[in-house]
């Protein structure tokens, strides 16, 4: 790795580089490494912060369904207590006829 990014001056990469060149070559097994080489990946290919983004984005969906969900049943229940039985068995007047 050069170190030079696109536009010139320093990749932004290159200090992960760097931390995990230096630990590679001081090594006795390269397993001791691996802490060093995934943050190197993950500034290279951002895979973990995809998949907490997209997470977080399905987290958002699943509450934005489920309070439509709740909005639907709560109109349900309102529009079922508005059309109740009680003015159809005389029990309250209507309006009209009580005007009469």
């Amino acid at each position: 790795m050069s170190g030079y990014g696109f536009n010139g001056g320093r990749n932004r990469c290159y200090p992960y580089w760097q931390e995990f060149y230096k630990c590679y070559a001081l090594a006795d097994r390269p397993e001791e490494c691996v802490l060093q080489r995934d943050d190197y990946l993950e500034c290279l290919h951002h895979s973990k912060e995809i998949l907490r983004t997209k997470a977080i984005q399905d987290e958002h969906l699943k509450q934005k369904e489920k309070r439509a969900h709740e909005a639907a049943e709560h109109k349900k229940k309102a529009d079922s207590a508005s059309a109740s039985n009680v003015p159809r068995l005389n029990v309250v007047e209507d309006k009209a006829k009580a005007s009469a």
